[in-house]
């Protein structure tokens, strides 16, 4: 494992392919059985690819955080600043390195970085509903369930091949500063 300090930057056009082999590992496949993420039983198909991480990339008002250890991306997620909110997603973390608190590292990067770069008031993000240890565990790191639903992408097999007929997101909300 790793043991260098930890590095944050944000990601380039070089980061692309490991950014998605990253995410991907964290949420898809067998890989992802090594972490507590895992989508794999939700979700068949892809998370990502190239072209929805370079999107992210290149947005205006967002940026794609990387978490890096001795030069290796170890975790990654999405800022996206929405006026007075900004927005958390394509959050991944190296499912060999879940549970020892890595996450809750760069969850409070992020938290730190949209209030000090945009004075975002809040964070925001959707969850899928039928996550219930990830919504947990975002509870514990300060996040509330607003009970706000929308729609899962079905038909769209760029987010994934569902499993089950009845997923949907819940927006979480977390007051910043």
């Amino acid at each position: 494992m790793p043991t260098g300090e930890l590095v944050f930057r944000t990601a380039t056009d070089a980061d692309i392919p490991a950014l998605v082999a990253l995410i991907e590992s964290a949420y898809r496949g067998d890989a992802s059985r090594a972490g507590w993420t895992t989508e794999a039983d939700l979700l068949k198909g892809q998370r990502t690819d190239p072209e929805g991480v370079a999107a992210v990339v290149h947005q205006k008002d967002s940026r794609l955080l990387v978490a890096e250890r001795d030069g290796e991306p170890v975790a990654c997620c999405q800022l996206e600043h929405r006026g007075d909110h900004a927005y958390f997603g394509m959050f991944a973390v190296r499912p060999t390195l879940q549970g020892g608190g890595l996450g809750k590292v760069i969850i409070a990067e992020a938290e730190r970085a949209a209030h000090a770069e945009w004075g975002a008031a809040e964070m925001r993000m959707t969850v899928i509903r039928q996550r219930p240890e990830l919504i947990a565990w975002y509870e514990r790191r300060g996040y509330r369930r607003t009970g706000e639903r929308s729609p899962f992408p079905y038909g769209d097999e760029r987010f994934g091949v569902p499993q089950r007929d009845d997923l949907a997101f819940e927006l979480l909300v977390k007051p910043l500063g």
